[in-house]
């Protein structure tokens, strides 16, 4: 018979002796006879992930989680399949220590609510605080060195927009995952305030439902260290949207769209008033262009030699 075959020999064993306890003698005895009960359910669920990624609760858990990606994953589930009380911690390591972009239903949550995420994005069927989701398969190793960086502004002064910011342009460029922004803001409107950077304060901040949908989803990247001019800031996210997804993600002037990023030609995509602001155009949709921001600044200087 294999382990859990064994396991659950066991564990029908030692319940039917709880069984017989259980008519006759005192609520310690009772409690303390259930104890190999627990433990074996424990090793049991260890002995459900391939012997080979058995070593640790933190191999488990990555297994599990790796089999089940983009998939809401309940705390419960979790700790069968991790074996240990302090599986929580664990996933953590695995975020932090090990770069695996998992984010909490917590986390999640607010993300919808600020609509960054969409119910398409994964199953959001009854997605509790304590759900843990894996939402990319590709594991982030600059993670640790981020989470360093995170601490010391966590520990710094300002609100929680100034904090947000502050890890954004320490990071340009590079993805960020909500939850390092929820841990660096320390508060529940961190999705909301990282919103407001965008919008109100032209930062030019995207997710996969606001600017670049090739993006991992519950990903930030702050694509520049530059605001918007102030005109530009009051483009709607909605607008933004209907713009880029007219001009299927891609510059109007070059093509340049977002499978041609490469490190050594970092752009990113902007909304261009073809009406200027300052001459009376609009924020609507049909005064507006996509383009790169290469090609936007050459636009720019042509007007003012213009």
């Amino acid at each position: 018979m294999n382990k859990t075959t064994d396991l659950l020999t066991e564990l029908r064993k030692i319940l039917e002796e709880f069984e017989q306890q259980s008519i006759s003698g005192d609520l310690r005895n009772r409690v303390i006879a259930l104890v190999p009960a627990f433990d074996t359910i424990r090793e049991i669920g260890k002995s459900l992930v391939d012997k080979g990624l058995q070593k640790s609760a933190r191999d488990r858990l990555l297994a599990y989680f790796l089999e089940y990606p983009r998939t809401v994953l309940s705390e419960k589930e979790l700790a069968v399949v991790a074996g240990i009380s302090e599986w929580a911690r664990r996933v953590r390591e695995l975020r932090v220590e090990f770069g695996w972009k998992i984010i909490t239903g917590m986390t999640a949550s607010q993300m919808i609510i600020a609509e960054e995420l969409g119910e398409s994005d994964f199953d959001l069927d009854d997605l509790a605080p304590n759900d843990y989701v894996l939402i990319d398969v590709v594991q982030d190793r600059d993670a640790a060195h981020r989470w360093n960086v995170a601490n010391e502004i966590r520990k710094g002064p300002g609100g929680s927009r100034q904090k947000i910011l502050e890890y954004l342009r320490a990071n340009v460029g590079m993805q960020v995952t909500g939850e390092e922004l929820s841990y660096v803001a320390q508060s529940t409107e961190w999705a909301r305030r990282t919103r407001e950077l965008r919008t109100e304060e032209g930062w030019p901040i995207v997710t996969r439902h606001s600017g670049n949908p090739k993006l991992p989803i519950g990903v930030y990247v702050l694509e520049d260290d530059r605001q918007a001019p102030a005109h530009d800031r009051n483009i709607s996210d909605a607008t933004r949207r209907r713009a880029l997804q007219r001009d299927k993600y891609a510059c109007r002037n070059c093509g340049w769209t977002y499978e041609d990023w490469n490190p050594s030609d970092p752009r990113f995509l902007e909304l261009h008033h073809v009406v200027h602001h300052v001459a009376g155009g609009s924020n609507e949709l049909d005064n507006l262009r996509t383009l790169c921001n290469v090609c936007h600044d050459e636009v720019h200087k042509l007007d003012k030699k213009g």
